[in-house]
């Protein structure tokens, strides 16, 4: 079943948003994704709301700050940039810089929540809506740093993260066109450019209303179809310049894949040499090591013979030393009876 077309999103944001009187639809989709009543003061220029489709300086849609005097970033981005993440980075940094000033208090550094809305993959991740703040957790007990009562008061707030700036990723193509909440009603509508009579979030209902191609005056129907077909020849482009870069990707393969056999047949050849010198060198290795082995039996038998020499020359020198002693003790025993008979011959 087709359903009418309401105006795209992106193109609401850039001109029809902005009139304070159709607040309501900007607060309503700020509300649902931050689970919290939202309600704008002021919708500000932005140096990323450009006229020029290639122009890449800074390219936040929409600014808006709310009555906490908190800031939004609205960026909707259809076309892939390897560094987007870095650019989320950047944007948030000079909300923060532009609008203190120097020599304020950092009480005055404002809460800043950037929100991207993108038409293309960005990282690797199974959801389509993704929430980064800032915490700190401790590095051996893994407690979550809170703030004391002192700083909540002073602060006005509950937690460090709500200091600090946060982020949003709408990864538009991968919702699965099933609105389970009120959330994904919206999600629903950023991808297909429809809302549905049972949709019921907030600020829908006014966008139903407000964002009809046919409340469009004729100038300014024929720019936003001229904004349709830029998108798709953008779209084309990309899909072209993919095709075209697989194709001649194609090529390159084949050719770097001929160049790499050929780098291997010698390589293999290379091994195949070095292979044999290997063995070559461990066979004469084995050959010493037997002869080595050889010396070395050699030796312990030549020590060993060596040591049973040494103490068999031992032996006989001990039975020497007990001869003697025994010739000793028998000179003196002979010496004593001579010395005896001879007192007795002097005595007659």
């Amino acid at each position: 079943m087709s359903h009418k077309k309401n105006i795209k999103f992106d193109w609401a944001i850039k001109r029809l948003l902005r009139n304070k009187a159709n607040y309501k639809i900007l607060e309503g989709f700020l509300s649902e994704l931050l689970r919290e009543d939202v309600i704008i003061l002021n919708i500000g220029e932005s140096e990323g709301n450009q006229d020029s489709a290639e122009d890449k300086f800074n390219r936040v849609d929409i600014m808006v700050e709310n009555t906490h005097d908190e800031i939004f970033l609205i960026e909707l981005q259809n076309s892939s940039e390897a560094d987007y993440f870095m650019r989320m980075l950047y944007g948030v940094s000079r909300a923060i810089t532009n609008h203190i000033q120097q020599g304020s208090d950092y009480i005055k550094v404002r809460k800043v929540y950037s929100i991207n809305i993108v038409y293309f993959e960005i990282g690797q991740g199974s959801d389509y809506v993704y929430h980064g703040l800032n915490e700190f957790r401790g590095i051996h007990h893994n407690d979550l740093l809170q703030l004391s009562t002192k700083q909540k008061a002073y602060f006005g707030k509950d937690a460090i993260s709500h200091l600090y700036p946060e982020y949003y990723i709408i990864k538009v193509n991968g919702f699965d066109d099933v609105a389970k909440d009120t959330l994904d009603e919206w999600i629903y509508y950023l991808k297909n450019d429809v809302i549905l009579d049972e949709f019921k979030a907030k600020g829908l209902p006014e966008a139903r209303q407000i964002l009809q191609i046919d409340a469009l005056s004729a100038q300014e129907r024929a720019a936003y179809y001229r904004h349709i077909d830029m998108l798709l020849l953008e779209k084309n482009a990309i899909s072209d310049s993919k095709n075209e870069g697989l194709a001649e990707g194609r090529a390159e393969g084949r050719a770097e894949g001929e160049a790499e056999r050929k780098t291997l047949k010698v390589a293999i050849e290379k091994e195949k040499a070095e292979r044999k010198t290997l063995e070559a060198a461990i066979e004469k290795e084995k050959a010493e090591r037997e002869a080595l082995e050889a010396a070395i039996a050699k030796e312990k038998a030549e020590r060993e013979a060596l040591e049973a020499a040494i103490e068999k020359e031992k032996a006989e020198r001990k039975a020497l030393e007990a001869a003697r002693e025994k010739e000793k003790a028998e000179r003196e025993a002979l010496e004593s009876e001579i010395a005896k008979l001879k007192r007795l011959y002097d005595k007659q």
